[in-house]
């Protein structure tokens, strides 16, 4: 192994020599929106991952990318075979012609800090900017040997590769005969920043702190300082859950080091190979959610249901976390938890508090899941305002409209976009950031709170006066994990094919007006999305949808999302899991789902 913070010149061409490795096609090696997901011991199968990488970098070269002499981001979230497959695809990468290879420092970097190095670590230099990198990480599924590993390609513009990559990526994969590496480089020290010049100068690797391109891009998106007074009021309380995952060292250096946070706000910020594992309270699902997030949840004064408990101490003001790869958020308040879909509301409605967006938003959008909660604030603000389907390439789409990537389209940032899976961003980067989500509610408050002397203002009272303004978008997902797919996929085709002759009529008091396959016609790139989820809106506007979600590995998924709206002058006191409880009852007779798949109640509700 190489020493850090050394420039070492490896024993000149010797270390370059390509060897080429006969291999065949393996089945399955179909990415889907957010890559390649296995379990962790399939990725660590004899030429699995090689097959991928390989399969990739040609697609690459097909579609005319500038592989060779060109610039490649490897790094992942630290679940475990991180740092092995680093090594792997640094040896493929140099046999492909690759010049240059940057990873984070520990072979970390977030989601969206992958993102954001691709877009702005260059600073400019002609020839710098990576053409794309390889982001290690299967999100929020447990990491560890008998868990899961994943692997997803994203491109120039620093989002996730799209479909026309995709599919040509899978292509190869079965077809494949052999794939190349330089089985001489030395393993790269990848423990601390450093450069490694090899093969006689020929292919260079530099290990870089995994922070700084994140952070110094939110400094540009923030007001950091506005937030540091909120910080020093003596009544401001703050806790952090990292649920062990990549986003530790970001924690550490943006609320302690900037913000100054007491570094006991912090739990679970050390990155874990297997986010903690069973023996954690998460059980090493770093989801951050009111099921997995068990010791925020609790200590800022709910249960898994959201409802209040009992506490030995006042909560803290303001609690948030983070999933594995750190670009989910969670956003709470003492005794309150804010849904990613009023989250998103707010967000956008209070936006010109953050300098980035002070001139004012162009356009926002969210996943058609997602409550409508958002509708009502673009309508107000007069910003175009966009739904598509479950999958942050939609929203980079947008993004880029009317750039070089799409010219003479309409330009539609300053943008901010959400999901309800706990997942929100702006167009600083191109994918969901859960850094950025915390620092907004952060920007928020301290803009709500001007006056120290004054009590503080928080997150629940923020949402609260939202609620009053706009109405409340009552909101609860089911999920219903493992099921059997082909049962699955029945209940979903036999609900579509009763769609027409239901539009019209009352179940349960309740009048359906509108019932769809929705599908989406991208104004961007023209493409069209079908089969993206079946929904049923009533009279009232409220509403119910039907998802099967293929980012698991074993079995499918089967979301159930639920909403119901109440207006400013209507009661926003309730509990959001009993006011949609009747509109999960009809979407269970209608779908016949227990008839289906066996099942009388969700894993999750969210």
């Amino acid at each position: 192994s190489m020493g850090s913070g050394e420039s070492k010149v490896g024993s000149s061409a010797q270390s370059m020599e390509v060897t080429t490795v006969p291999t065949s096609p393996i089945a399955g090696q179909k990415p889907g929106t957010s890559g390649l997901r296995q379990k962790t011991k399939t990725f660590m199968s004899e030429h699995y991952l090689e097959n991928f990488v390989q399969s990739t970098l040609d697609a690459l070269v097909a579609e005319g990318v500038p592989v060779k002499g060109g610039t490649l981001v490897i790094s992942g979230d630290g679940r475990y075979h991180n740092k092995t497959a680093i090594q792997i695809i640094i040896k493929m990468a140099a046999a492909a012609g690759v010049g240059r290879v940057w990873c984070g420092d520990h072979g970390l970097l977030s989601t969206p800090a992958m993102s954001a190095v691709i877009r702005t670590r260059s600073r400019g230099l002609a020839g710098m900017a990576p053409f794309g990198g390889f982001i290690l990480s299967a999100s929020h599924n447990p990491g560890g040997i008998d868990e899961d590993f994943g692997i997803k390609y994203n491109c120039e513009n620093g989002g996730p590769a799209p479909e026309k990559v995709t599919n040509l990526i899978y292509t190869n994969t079965t077809t494949i005969k052999e794939y190349k590496l330089c089985c001489g480089l030395p393993e790269i020290d990848l423990s601390a920043p450093g450069s490694y010049t090899l093969g006689g100068g020929a292919f260079r690797v530099d290990v870089f702190d995994c922070v700084e391109d994140h952070m110094g891009l939110l400094q540009q998106v923030f007001d950091f300082g506005a937030i540091k007074a909120l910080f020093a009021r003596e009544d401001f309380s703050f806790v952090y859950d990292g649920m062990h995952g990549v986003q530790g060292p970001y924690a550490k250096k943006i609320f302690v080091d900037e913000f100054g946070a007491p570094a006991s706000s912090l739990m679970n910020c050390e990155p874990k190979e297997d986010f903690g594992g069973p023996a954690s309270a998460s059980h090493g699902h770093a989801d951050p959610n009111l099921t997995h997030a068990v010791e925020l949840v609790a200590r800022m004064g709910l249960n898994k249901e959201g409802r209040e408990i009992e506490t030995t101490s006042e909560p803290p003001v303001f609690g948030a976390a983070a999933d594995g790869d750190a670009d989910r958020n969670m956003i709470m308040g003492s005794r309150f938890f804010c849904s990613p879909s009023d989250s998103l509301a707010v967000i956008v409605a209070n936006a010109s508090c953050i300098p980035y967006f002070a001139a004012g938003l162009k356009g926002c959008a969210r996943s058609m899941p997602t409550s409508c909660a958002l509708d009502r604030v673009a309508e107000q603000l007069g910003i175009p305002y966009f739904e598509v389907p479950t999958g942050w390439k939609f929203f980079g789409n947008l993004m880029d409209s009317g750039t070089d990537a799409f010219p003479g389209k309409p330009v539609y940032t300053p943008f901010i976009c959400g999901e309800e899976s706990f997942g929100t961003g702006g167009d600083h980067v191109r994918e969901k950031d859960g850094m950025f989500a915390v620092l907004a509610w952060l920007q928020i408050l301290a803009a709500e709170n001007p006056d120290p002397a004054k009590p503080i203002v928080g997150v629940g009272d923020v949402t609260k006066k939202h609620w009053e303004k706009y109405g409340r978008n009552y909101y609860a997902r089911y999920d219903y994990e493992g099921v059997d797919k082909p049962a699955a996929e029945k209940m979903m085709a036999a609900m579509v094919e009763a769609q027409p002759a239901l539009i019209g009529t009352t179940v349960d008091g309740m009048k359906i007006a509108k019932a769809d396959m929705f599908e989406y016609h991208d104004p961007v790139d023209g493409s069209v999305s079908k089969n993206q989820g079946v929904r049923f809106i009533f009279e009232s506007g409220s509403r119910f949808v039907f998802r099967l979600s293929g980012t698991g590995v074993a079995g499918a998924t089967i979301r159930m999302y639920l909403e119901e709206y109440a207006a400013p002058d209507a009661d926003l006191t309730k509990h959001a899991f009993d006011v949609v409880k009747p509109i999960a009852d009809i979407a269970l007779k209608i779908s016949k789902l227990t008839e289906y798949t066996g099942r009388t109640e969700p894993s999750v509700v969210t």
